[in-house]
């Protein structure tokens, strides 16, 4: 097994216990979470929101949290699927052993998180949340797969990313 490829597993299972972390806070927790982000695009990219009273303010936040915690779900699991890609980015292999395999484990993943979040106060598993956070794991197995391509041809190594 190369260090490449040792390297990606303990990412991979890192960022595995990250969503994991995150997916046991509570609701009021979780909601909290989301507030506060939303709360800091009204400051960035609103001009004026500083000024706004807290009402408006607050309502500005509430009125974007759905696109916050979607957007959150979708990068969250592009990262798991770009770290589980680059385990299995060896270009000796099929492309279902490179792009299928580590797609499934994201979205087993996901499926297995949504699970979890039925035992956790105030939040609830989503079979719409699966599907996002699959089609997140996609995005990131295709960038990984797409650096791995553009690496070999600049290189013209057999595997886009072996040093040995």
């Amino acid at each position: 097994m190369t260090l490449r490829r040792k390297i990606f597993i303990v990412f991979t299972l890192i960022w595995m216990a990250f969503i994991f972390s995150f997916s046991s806070r509570s609701g009021d927790v979780s909601s909290r979470d989301s507030n506060h982000v939303g709360m800091i695009i009204g400051e960035v990219f609103i001009p004026g929101f500083e000024q706004w009273n807290d009402t408006k303010q607050d309502d500005f936040a509430d009125a974007i949290d759905h696109p916050i915690r979607k957007t959150a779900h979708a990068m969250e699991y592009a990262v798991l699927g770009f770290l589980t890609a680059g385990i299995f980015a060896d270009g000796r292999k099929s492309w279902k052993w490179r792009m299928v395999l580590p797609w499934l484990i994201a979205a087993g993943y996901a499926a297995t998180d949504e699970f979890h979040q039925l035992f956790v106060p105030g939040r609830s598993g989503q079979i719409s949340d699966v599907l996002l956070d699959s089609a997140g794991a996609l995005a990131g197995v295709w960038i990984m797969t797409g650096l791995a391509k553009i690496r070999k041809k600049k290189w013209g190594r057999k595997d886009g990313f072996r040093t040995s």
